[in-house]
Parts: C-alpha cells; structure tokens; sequence
C-alpha cells in the first residue's frame, strides 16, 4: 500500500459511509445531467442512508442550486424510493413564519459565529428583502428543519459551493462547517469527494482557501 493509498483510507477514516453519500448527491443534485441524476437517487436509495435525511437534501438543494434542479431530484427520488410525499409538512404553513425567523437567527448566528452581525449589515446593504429571506427562508424554514442536523447539512453545503464555483459562499461555509461541529479531518474528506468532480487548478484553488481558513497560511 502506497502512502497515498494509506492517507486515502485516512481520510475517508474520518467522516462516515452515510455523511460521505449524502456529499455526492449533494454534487450529483447540484451539476449532473438527467441520468446521472437518476443513477444518483437510484445508488441514494440502495444505499441504507436514512430516507429523511436525502429528503432533507433535496429540500434544502433549492436555496444554493435552485428550483428547477429540486423539483428534477425530488422527482427522481421518489421513482428511486418509491416513497411517497408526507401528507403535510410545517414547511406549507406560513404560520409558522415568527417561529422560522427566531430559530433562523439562531441557526445562522451558529453558521457565522462572531462575523454573524457583519453578514447581517452586509446583506442588508445589498437589499433588506434578501436579508430578511436569508434569515426566514433559508436558515429557518429550510436549514434549521430536524430531519437532518446542521454539521451534515453544512458539509453539504461546502461540497455544492465548491462544484458550482461559488468561491465566495465557500469561504463563509467552510467556516460554517467547523463553527456547527465539524472536524477539520471531515473537511478534508469533503474536500476530497469534490476533487472527484473538480480539475487540478480548481482543486488547487480550493486548497488554499481551506488553509487559509484553518488559519494555516
């Protein structure tokens, strides 16, 4: 066995079969054509990841690679499953949208940590509609749901930024994923499943915001 080999099985060592699933078709959902995609639901469903937790991805697919890709792996999912649909889901009932902003605070202040107020100012600057959608929508109605806890949800996060090139949105989770639990050997991983994906320049990229981020450069 090479040293490469050995560091390999290191790192997958270091985030679990079912996390490391949940990376791919995180990728898969965000940048593969049709069949791929439905090859993806297809491995998703065989797979033993707990079903909840691949509806929670697809769920929360549409705030960082839209609408349409959502409804085509939420359409696949269920062929690939065959389960069907809840009946109802907290997410239809706008009711609840006072409870979404405050645990939506909360959520993001735990993503952003000491930057969390600065982000805030920061969107705010751009249009108060987006800030108040951040915080409502997506930290609340969508990535503080239960089904899928906010470590996994954020290493997910991480995988999608980087394959759809959003340099920008990666800094700010690759600090997220550690600010909510991960270990810095499970970014590693993360960032691993990527380069599957990715060129070497990319990669390249990616590796040195990721040092910089663990304050190593």
């Amino acid at each position: 066995m090479t040293v490469t080999d050995t560091r390999q099985r290191t790192m997958a060592g270091a985030l679990d079969s079912p996390t490391q699933e949940l990376v791919r078709l995180a990728m898969t959902i965000a940048v593969a054509r049709e069949d791929e995609l439905r090859a993806g639901m297809v491995r998703a469903a065989r797979s033993g990841v707990e079903p909840e937790w691949i509806e929670e991805l697809i769920l929360q697919s549409y705030l960082f690679v839209g609408l349409p890709r959502t409804l085509n792996a939420a359409r696949e999912w269920r062929k690939a499953s065959g389960r069907p649909a809840p009946v109802s889901d907290e997410g239809e009932d706008f009711a609840n949208a006072s409870r979404w902003e405050a645990r939506g605070r909360e959520t993001c202040a735990a993503v952003y940590g000491e930057t969390y107020d600065r982000l805030r100012a920061n969107i705010r600057g751009l249009h108060p509609a987006l800030d108040a959608w951040m915080i409502v929508d997506g930290y609340g109605k969508v990535l503080a749901r239960p089904g899928l806890d906010l470590c996994r949800r954020e290493l997910c996060i991480v995988a999608v930024c980087a394959v759809t090139g959003q340099d920008r949105q990666l800094h700010a989770h690759l600090r997220g994923a550690l600010n909510v639990g991960a270990s810095a050997e499970e970014v590693d991983v993360v960032l691993a499943l990527v380069g599957e994906r990715l060129d070497a320049e990319s990669m390249q990229r990616y590796s040195h915001l990721w040092m910089r981020v663990r304050g190593e450069a």
